[in-house]
């Protein structure tokens, strides 16, 4: 099944876009959630987390809907891994399920942080 999450940092922004995408990507399950990705505290991460069974990859309209920071982009990985799923970012071209998408997914991971510096 595809899962799909969506994420946007505060509640004057519009997950439309995003839902849009994932929708037409065949998300059979959409996570959307208003909260900073900088934060730990995401109750719709976690519940998707929690939903996920071996098989089953993660959509997200860019690699940072899933975190602003390094460190909490590559904390998903252990947790994906785990599970054997992997992460697809549908407008950065990004499939981990493979060794060449994980390895654009760390320098991805990377850029966003860089991107979040200098938006602060």
């Amino acid at each position: 099944m595809k899962i799909g999450y969506a994420r946007v940092s505060t509640r004057d922004q519009h997950l439309a876009l995003q839902l849009d995408a994932l929708n037409q990507a065949g998300g059979e399950t959409i996570f959307p959630e208003k909260a900073s990705g900088a934060t730990k505290a995401r109750p719709e991460l976690d519940r998707l987390l929690a939903s996920l069974r071996p098989g089953d990859p993660v959509y997200s309209y860019k690699l940072d809907r899933l975190g602003r920071s390094q460190k909490p982009l590559l904390d998903l990985v252990p947790e994906v891994e785990f599970r054997g799923v992997g992460r697809v970012s549908l407008t950065d071209a990004i499939n981990t399920t493979w060794g060449p998408g994980r390895l654009v997914c760390n320098l991805f991971a990377s850029r966003a942080e860089v991107e979040r510096e200098l938006i602060r």
